[in-house]
């Protein structure tokens, strides 16, 4: 398929202002379900000016500037406006404590770092004697510190480019090539300290394009986007929406969400597993609160669903018979799943983590298609994804075009393509671990590739798990399967080099309690209830039936409930993934009671 060489992300967006001047580009969901929204003419006029600003701030070509800030329309603006000039983007996930932040801001050499909100600005002040490089802090909502220069407001700062000529500007956006820096995007760092990302022009365009080509977008579409613009996933989707010309509304947070689905009505939504499981849990335990003939009827209902899935995955005709019965389960259980998500759900992605097949098949059955893709920070977030009428559940589909994949005789998955990142910045000794000199990319996932270029994941060559008995085993899956239970919340597997596996898992609050006051458990503390023998037993019996899946080599024989992974403790990346090794030392006497005790 053809593709543009656009020489930068400014002339991708151009191209769209000019075609879809009028159309929305951006809606924003205030409190009160009220939105805002911008058109692209609108919005390429403010990107101007906030170019115009950051010149005005001395941001000079391959400056890098921060935004520490969660998902919101400034975060966009900012971006486009820093790539426009000749800067480089480098996110701050909201979640990152300020340590964290100071490494990102320290190691990408940041000279400019816009902050979200109070919150966010507290971080920066707790480390501002270490971070002398950062010469303007640019509030984007709330009032600066008075009489502190170091800190501006959003609106001070769009006043600052009315200096800066528009032939200024363009000298800046004529000078931009292909293989320039874009963005710096750090990596989650579960195996040691975040890796930056060196993510070029070339890079965000082409992969805009390869997504396009991928998935089935059409004029009028609007995306609703939740997940951190600090992590690439989302970034990509907002540049392949620049690309399509399409609307994105932006939600208030992940506490709102199922409000906002109901006000943003989505045609699509890129997600991460996690908030599919939760939706997954949520509808099954209130099916089962209900209980007697409502609950009859939800299991009637998936039954039916389940056959009608199984039809389209074959790709063969639904009978009419079973065609009128599902009419009946969609008007009298799925119509309210589907509303739940807004109405107009064509499909969604699922991507950054495995999904576990049973959740993406309750869905199909539902009626919502969840496309599970794949891709990571090093080749902008894309490298493959199922169609929307090619698919196969628990796989993560084919390559996007213009991408090469091949596998490695030890199962390594290895890419080649304008999606691959051009280095770590200023980690050379792990570039050239991760780049072969001709161009391949290693991705340390194991996976397979059959026959029609169809790629299932298989496991993490870093994570795998070699028990005593020589069996090698990826704990992803056993981990998205455990947690699959309405009653687990989080799951780590363990036993490398031990006789069987075993886990830390954490509870899903409201359910335990709930299954608490039904067992007439007085307490409510989620630290005793863990400790309460039905408890115990409860989480027991769900790891059993989950076990019953499994291989016996690949079942669960032990476990232990511990105190969530939180990203206050160390144990959770900012995208919800846990940290294995840390994790293992933080509970090394918790593990170690589990292995004599057998």
């Amino acid at each position: 398929m053809a593709f543009k060489d656009f020489s930068s992300v400014h002339q991708m967006l151009r191209e769209t202002v000019d075609r879809r001047p009028s159309q929305v580009a951006y809606r924003s969901i205030r409190e009160g379900g009220v939105t805002d929204s911008v058109t692209w003419a609108q919005f390429y006029q403010q990107v101007r000016q906030a170019a115009k600003s950051l010149i005005a701030l001395g941001v000079a070509k391959d400056d890098k500037v921060n935004i520490l800030s969660y998902t919101r329309y400034e975060w966009v603006l900012t971006d486009l406006a820093v790539a426009c000039m000749g800067g480089v983007t480098v996110g701050i996930y909201q979640s990152n404590l300020a340590k964290d932040c100071r490494y990102i801001v320290d190691h990408s050499d940041a000279v400019v770092i816009f902050a979200e909100d109070q919150s966010q600005l507290d971080k920066l002040l707790q480390i501002r004697g270490e971070i002398p490089a950062i010469r303007q802090v640019v509030l984007y909502s709330g009032e600066p510190p008075a009489g502190d220069d170091w800190v501006i407001s959003f609106e001070r700062f769009m006043e600052l480019g009315s200096g800066v000529s528009d032939e200024e500007l363009d000298r800046r956006i004529a000078g931009l090539a292909p293989g320039d820096p874009a963005a710096i995007v750090y990596t989650s760092g579960t195996t040691g300290v975040p890796k930056g990302a060196v993510l070029t022009h070339d890079n965000l365009t082409f992969t805009a394009q390869s997504v396009e080509q991928s998935l089935e977008i059409l004029d009028g579409d609007e995306c609703l986007l939740f997940l951190p613009l600090a992590h690439i996933f989302a970034r990509t989707c907002v540049y392949a929406s620049v690309l399509f010309g399409t609307t994105t509304v932006f939600a208030r947070s992940l506490e709102t969400l199922a409000e906002d689905f109901k006000i943003a009505r989505p045609h699509w939504f890129p997600s991460v597993p996690r908030v599919y499981e939760k939706v997954h849990t949520k509808i099954i335990s209130g099916a089962e609160a209900k209980g007697g003939l409502a609950l009859k009827i939800f299991r009637w209902a998936c039954a039916v669903g389940s056959q009608v899935s199984d039809c389209k995955v074959a790709k063969r005709p639904v009978p009419a018979f079973l065609r009128l019965k599902y009419d009946l389960a969609t008007k009298l259980v799925f119509s309210k799943v589907q509303q739940a998500l807004g109405g107009r759900v064509r499909w969604c992605i699922s991507g950054a983590a495995p999904l576990n097949p049973s959740i993406a098949r309750f869905f199909h059955a539902a009626g919502i298609l969840i496309l599970e893709g794949i891709g990571m920070t090093e080749n902008t977030s894309f490298t493959n994804v199922n169609r929307v009428h090619d698919y196969r559940f628990g796989w993560v589909g084919l390559p996007g075009p213009g991408i090469e994949q091949r596998t490695l005789d030890d199962g390594e998955v290895l890419y080649r393509g304008r999606n691959v990142m051009k280095c770590y910045y200023k980690m050379p000794a792990e570039t050239a671990e991760t780049l072969t000199a001709d161009g391949w990319q290693h991705t340390g996932d194991l996976g397979e590739i059959d026959e029609e270029a169809f790629l299932r994941i298989t496991g993490r060559k870093k994570d795998l798990i070699i028990t005593a008995g020589g069996k090698n085993i990826a704990p992803s899956a056993i981990e998205g399967l455990i947690a699959t239970s309405k009653y687990i919340n989080q799951v780590c597997v363990i036993g490398d080099r031990r006789r069987f596996l075993a886990a830390l898992v954490t509870v899903d609050a409201d359910n335990v309690k709930a299954f608490a006051a039904q067992q007439g458990i007085q307490t409510t503390d989620l630290g005793q209830l863990i400790k309460e023998p039905r408890v115990i037993a409860l989480i027991e019996s769900e790891i059993a039936a989950k076990n019953r899946e499994l291989a016996s080599f690949e079942s669960v024989k032990k476990f232990a409930i511990v105190d969530e992974f939180t990203i206050e403790n160390g144990l959770l990346t900012p995208t919800m993934k846990v940290k294995r090794n840390l994790a293992m030392d933080h509970f090394t006497d918790v593990i170690e009671a589990m292995y004599v005790e057998a």
